[in-house]
């Protein structure tokens, strides 16, 4: 059994319609310094980070205090749009998606969830993983059973918790420990 301490990256400096892969602005900054003098005292964990700038940059501050490198892992990374979805149009496309399941979404997408699940289910470790507000809820829902693309309003630089291990039927299975800090935060 694992525990996974997943962290919602710190307020971005540009949205999604905006920028594909914008870093943390001011305040995004001291959340993720914030988020590490809370995790401080758990570690040092493995640190497993998506490979966008914001999760990056939220995940380093830990790594200092930690003296630890963060591992890129593709499988945690934001859900991805849809293809030919201009990037002036993506931000209504998700709010859209944000209110239905990940069935309606369809293969590519309950695919992109069972992904990110997998890779979470398959941490050896105790792990700190800095992922995206989409990503902790399909884990969330997993764990929950619950087919919503958002079961919690996570705030920025949340941390929810979720124990791995295997359940009654020897699946590998996940339990929500705690679910993180919600705010009405701008998904921009």
């Amino acid at each position: 059994m694992s525990r996974v301490y997943l962290v919602r990256h710190g307020r971005a400096s540009a949205g999604w319609d905006v920028d594909p892969d914008p870093a943390l602005d001011d305040l995004g900054r001291s959340q993720a310094l914030a988020v590490a003098a809370h995790l401080r005292p758990l570690g040092p964990l493995h640190l497993v980070t998506s490979p966008l700038l914001r999760c990056q940059q939220t995940a380093f501050p830990l790594g200092v205090v930690w003296g630890v490198s963060a591992v890129v892992e593709p499988l945690v990374a934001e859900i991805p749009s849809p293809e030919g979805v201009a990037m002036s149009e993506r931000l209504d496309w998700l709010r859209e998606a944000m209110a239905g399941t990940w069935a309606a979404l369809g293969e590519r997408y309950t695919s992109y969830r069972d992904s990110v699940v997998a890779a979470v289910l398959a941490l050896p470790t105790d792990t700190v993983v800095c992922s995206h507000f989409v990503a902790i809820n399909a884990v969330i829902g997993a764990a929950l059973g619950d087919d919503r693309l958002v079961i919690r309003s996570l705030d920025n630089c949340s941390v929810t918790i979720v124990d791995t291990g295997q359940g009654a039927d020897g699946t590998a299975g996940l339990h929500l420990v705690e679910g993180g800090h919600e705010a009405d935060t701008l998904i921009r």
